[in-house]
């Protein structure tokens, strides 16, 4: 024991003593009536897992389970128990434009999906089973012993319109999942401010790209299609610190040269617009989706899901 801990010795020890052994008697009558009176509370009515004193209000786990039943999640992260990793397994990628109510006389209504039918389409495909997962969690689950959520599904949304942020955000937020903005840079200036873009970042989306100005790449000479391809992944990342490692065809136009080009760029792989699941079978280069339009609605999505072998 250091100095300061050690008892007097010598003539007043004895008295001294005795004075300890009567303190000592009374400390321990009132440390049992101290546990006798928590133990009370604890068997009483008040908050499970708070202790005297205590200004936390957060429940134990024992006895929050007690309280009320364990729910799911309404998503599954990629790593949470019960994901798996899936190698071989096909992913249904869907095709979205504008999220919003097309304006009267408009030349392609069918780009157009309103917010309300998003919500019911994503609705539906959450009571079926489905999570919403990013390109970038299929590819590492394909090639590099990643993990998915079971009956995972990407919902990418082409070019970049402010109904991303106004509706398609929302709508994506209350389900917990995220969705993958094939972005056209110029349109970053017009339509979809890097504000915007930053927002569905933060909310989990992924950014890939989708050139500067949305031309037929196989008409392009080397000079501009290097630009469109590999310069537009660069000023992504640039704008925005991420990978931006997935390419997305403007109007699913592309030929040899043009994956060549993507290649060269860094690209992890691109997404087109032939109808199908996206499947680690097929060229990385040319993963397919499926088109969702603007009558579609919930009924004409769930027989494009069956026609593509996504549901039985």
């Amino acid at each position: 024991m250091s100095g300061e801990d050690r008892r007097p010795r010598g003539p007043d020890a004895r008295g001294s003593g005795a004075r300890s052994r009567v303190g000592l008697l009374f400390a321990f009558v009132a440390l049992a009536a101290a546990v006798a009176t928590l133990l009370a509370l604890r068997g009483g009515d008040e908050e499970p897992g708070r202790s005297l004193g205590a200004t936390s209000t957060r429940s134990s786990p024992s006895t929050a389970s007690r309280r009320e039943p364990t729910r799911p999640p309404a998503r599954v992260p990629a790593g949470a128990p019960g994901a798996h990793r899936a190698p071989d397994e096909a992913v249904p990628i869907l095709m979205y434009h504008v999220i919003n109510e097309p304006p009267p006389g408009t030349a392609q209504p069918e780009l157009w999906v309103s917010r309300s039918d998003l919500a019911a389409q994503v609705t539906m495909l959450a009571r079926r089973g489905f999570h919403g997962v990013t390109l970038q969690q299929v590819y590492d689950a394909w090639h590099a012993g990643g993990r998915l959520p079971a009956k995972p599904i990407v919902l990418s949304f082409d070019d970049g319109y402010h109904s991303d942020f106004t509706n398609a955000l929302p709508v994506l937020r209350r389900q917990g999942w995220p969705g993958v903005l094939n972005l056209q840079v110029d349109l970053v200036k017009t339509d979809l401010p890097p504000p915007e873009v930053r927002a569905l970042i933060e909310a989990g989306w992924e950014v890939d790209a989708h050139t500067f100005t949305h031309p037929d790449l196989t008409t392009l000479d080397a000079a501009q299609l290097r630009r469109e391809v590999a310069g537009s992944r660069q000023a992504l990342r640039r704008m925005f610190g991420v990978p931006v490692n997935f390419f997305c065809y403007p109007a699913g136009r592309y030929d040899a040269r043009v994956v060549a080009a993507v290649r060269a760029a860094g690209y992890l792989g691109a997404t087109t617009t032939e109808p199908g699941l996206a499947a680690p079978g097929q060229p990385s280069f040319a993963l397919k989706r499926i088109r969702v339009n603007g009558s579609d609605g919930v009924e004409g999505l769930e027989e494009s899901l069956r026609s593509a072998g996504a549901l039985g």
